[in-house]
C-alpha cells in the first residue's frame, strides 16, 4: 500500500514507473494531450509568478521548458461557466451555462468529442461539474453521470461536484453505484491517471486525458498536514491590495491554499515522471491551467466571479517539445476559456468545429486577437452579496475595463498600477482611453450577438428565475481605496427574511434582539459561520441548513418591518 507519505518521498513514482515499456518515437502519429485543470488557482500563485509564498518547483521547472500564456484569462471567472467554455470553445451566453449548476447542452461537437472522433482514446478523472442541478438546489451535485452526458470521454472516474477532498465519492464506468478515493483525493487521482498514461503510451492510439482536482479551492484547512505543516508557522507575504482590516482573515486563508498548492505540485511531479518514463514526453501535449482564480481578500473581496486580476487570471503552460522545444518562451496572446480547446486541437492536427467561438493559438506568432472578452450575464451568489451587477468589459495587454450593466464601471492601467488601485473611470485624462476601449468592447458585443440585457431576461428566458444562487441577499461594499463601489441598488422598505443576509441583521440591535429570541440556536452558529452570515433566512431554509418554519419567517418579518426605521 502506499501511504501519503511515501507518496512525498516518491515511492508512487517507483511503483508506476517500475518495467514500464518504452514508447517508441512517433514519427506520423499525432501527439498524446494531457490537460491538468485544477480549481480556483489564480495565476499569481506560483513561484515562476513571483509569489514567495508558493512552494511550486515542479511546475516552475515545467514553465521553464514550456510556453507560458502569460495573459490567459478566465472571462466568465466562476465554474460552470468556465469548464463549458473549455469544453465546448464558446462563450456563456452560446453554451447556455452562464451560471452555476445548469447542465450543459452541448450546441456542436465538443472537446473530448472531436478528440474521441479523431481516434484518441479519452479519459476524464476528477472534477466534472457539467451535468448541473435542473431543480435549482445542487441536487445532482452528487449523482451519477450518465454516459450520455460526458461529452466524449470513455474512461470515467469522475463526481459532479465534490469537495470533500478526504472523503471524496466518484463513480466508475457505467457503474451507478458511488466509489471513494482513499485519503486526499488529488493524490489518488494523480495515482490513477499515472497508471492510465502507462497503460496508454504504448497503445496503438494516442491519448487525451483531463486531470480536473477539486484543490486548491476551499475547503482550505484540508490538505495533508505534511503540508499544512508547511505553513502552519511561516509568514504569508500578502499582495498590496489586501486591506489591512482583512489581513489576518487573509493570511489564516492562505495557509491552507497554499498547502493545497504544495501537494499538488508533488502531484504534478509524479505525473511528469510517468510521461517522461514511458518515453513519450516529446510527444506529449502537457498542459497545467486552472478554470478561474481567487480574490483572497484582494480589493477586500472574498472568492471569484469579479474582473479583478486575482479572479480572472489564470496560469496557462503548455509543454509540446516536438512543436516547440524544451526552451521556454512566453506568449502574450490574450488567451481566453473558449480558446483552450481550438488551441489543443490546432496543436493536435484536428480540425476546429465550427461551432467553436474561441480563436486557435496554436500558432505562437500570430497575432489574431488584442484583447479578451469578460461577462457575468447574471449576478449570482458572492457577486450578489457584494452587489455587483451584470457586466461585460475587455482586458488588453495593458488594460482591463469593464462596463456595468449601468455604464462605465472599472478601467484600470495594469502596466503602471498592477495592483489595481487607482480606477480611472470618470478621470479626464483617460477619456479617449475609454472611448477606444469602448469600441472595442462593442465590436465583441457585435461579434458574439450579446445584447447585454439585464439579467432577468436571460434568466426568464431560459427558465432559470428559480436557482437559488440567484436569489442571494443584496449586499455593498466599496473600494478599500475609494475608486468604485457596488453597482446593484438594494431592494427598498425594511430588512426581511428574504433580501436581508443574516450577518446584517445581527449588527443591529433591534433585529439581532429578534433573531435570538425566534431562532437562538441558528443564531449561535452563525456567530462563528460566515457561511449563514452570508446568507438569508429564507436561503438558509430551502438550504434546509437549518430546521426553519414558514410560521417562524412570517413572524420575524413582521416584526422587522415594525422596527424604526434607520
Amino acid at each position: 500500500m502506499v501511504t501519503r507519505r511515501d507518496f512525498g518521498r516518491g515511492a508512487l513514482g517507483s511503483l508506476l514507473l517500475g518495467g514500464l515499456t518504452r514508447a517508441a518515437p512517433a514519427a506520423t502519429r499525432r501527439p498524446n494531450v494531457i490537460l491538468i485543470i485544477p480549481d480556483e488557482w489564480r495565476a499569481q500563485a506560483l513561484g515562476y509568478a513571483g509569489d514567495p509564498n508558493a512552494h511550486t518547483p515542479t511546475i516552475d521547472r515545467f514553465a521553464r521548458e514550456s510556453v507560458n500564456f502569460d495573459q490567459a484569462i478566465a472571462g466568465c471567472s466562476v465554474c460552470c461557466p468556465a469548464r463549458a467554455s473549455v469544453i465546448t470553445g464558446q462563450y456563456p451566453l452560446t453554451h447556455g451555462v452562464y451560471i452555476n449548476d445548469v447542465e450543459l447542452r452541448p450546441k456542436g461537437l465538443t472537446l473530448g468529442e472531436a478528440f474521441r472522433d479523431a481516434g484518441y482514446r479519452t479519459a476524464y478523472i476528477g472534477k466534472w461539474h457539467l451535468y448541473g442541478s435542473p431543480d435549482g438546489r445542487y441536487s445532482r451535485r452528487r449523482a451519477y453521470i450518465p454516459p450520455e452526458s460526458r461529452f466524449g470521454f470513455e474512461y470515467w472516474k469522475a463526481a459532479e461536484c465534490i469537495h470533500e477532498y478526504n472523503h471524496s465519492l466518484y463513480y466508475e464506468g457505467e457503474d451507478s453505484k458511488p466509489k471513494y478515493w482513499p485519503g486526499y483525493d488529488a493524490l489518488a487521482q494523480t495515482l490513477d491517471a499515472c497508471r492510465y498514461i502507462r497503460e496508454q503510451a504504448t497503445g496503438p492510439a494516442p491519448f487525451f486525458l483531463t486531470l480536473a482536482w477539486g484543490p486548491p479551492h476551499f475547503p482550505l484547512e484540508t490538505a495533508p498536514e505534511q503540508y499544512q505543516a508547511k505553513y502552519r508557522d511561516r509568514e504569508i507575504q500578502l499582495r498590496r491590495n489586501v486591506p489591512e482590516s482583512l489581513r489576518k482573515e487573509a493570511v489564516e486563508g492562505l495557509r491552507g491554499y497554499y498547502a493545497h498548492i504544495a501537494a499538488l505540485d508533488d502531484c504534478f511531479k509524479q505525473l511528469l515522471d510517468t510521461v517522461a518514463a514511458t518515453g513519450a514526453a516529446d510527444d506529449t501535449i502537457v498542459v497545467f491551467t486552472s478554470d478561474h482564480g481567487d480574490m483572497m481578500e484582494s480589493q477586500g473581496l472574498s472568492y471569484k466571479l469579479y474582473p479583478w486580476e486575482e479572479s480572472i487570471r489564470i496560469p496557462l503552460l503548455v509543454r509540446y517539445p516536438r512543436k516547440y522545444g524544451r526552451k521556454g518562451r512566453r506568449s502574450s496572446a490574450p488567451v481566453n476559456s473558449p480558446d483552450l480547446m481550438p488551441t489543443l486541437l490546432g496543436m493536435s492536427g484536428i480540425a476546429v468545429p465550427s461551432s467553436v467561438q474561441g480563436t486557435d493559438y496554436s500558432s505562437l506568432g500570430s497575432k489574431k486577437k488584442t484583447s479578451a472578452f469578460l461577462n457575468l450575464p447574471v449576478p449570482i451568489g458572492e457577486a450578489l452579496r457584494y452587489g455587483f451587477a451584470e457586466y461585460r468589459g475587455v482586458r488588453t495587454a495593458r488594460h482591463t475595463y469593464v462596463r456595468s450593466i449601468d455604464g462605465p464601471w472599472l478601467l484600470y492601467d495594469n502596466e503602471r498600477d498592477p495592483y489595481q488601485m487607482h480606477n480611472l473611470c470618470g478621470q479626464s485624462g483617460a477619456r479617449d482611453l475609454l472611448a477606444s476601449l469602448n469600441r472595442d468592447l462593442d465590436s465583441w458585443l457585435e461579434t458574439l450577438n450579446d445584447q447585454f440585457l439585464p439579467a432577468r431576461n436571460y434568466l426568464e428566458r431560459d427558465g432559470l428565475s428559480h436557482y437559488l444562487e440567484t436569489k442571494f441577499p443584496i449586499g455593498s461594499v466599496r473600494s478599500p481605496w475609494g475608486d468604485w463601489q457596488s453597482t446593484l441598488r438594494r431592494p427598498a422598505g425594511p430588512p426581511s427574511s428574504v433580501n436581508t443576509a443574516v450577518g446584517e441583521l445581527l449588527q443591529d440591535a433591534g433585529s439581532n434582539a429578534i433573531l435570538t429570541r425566534e431562532l437562538p440556536e441558528l443564531t449561535r452558529k452563525a456567530a462563528t459561520s460566515e457561511r449563514l452570515r452570508t446568507l438569508s433566512l429564507w436561503l438558509i431554509q430551502q438550504l434546509r441548513m437549518s430546521p426553519i418554519s414558514d410560521a417562524t419567517l412570517a413572524s420575524i418579518d413582521k416584526q422587522l418591518a415594525d422596527l424604526p426605521p434607520k
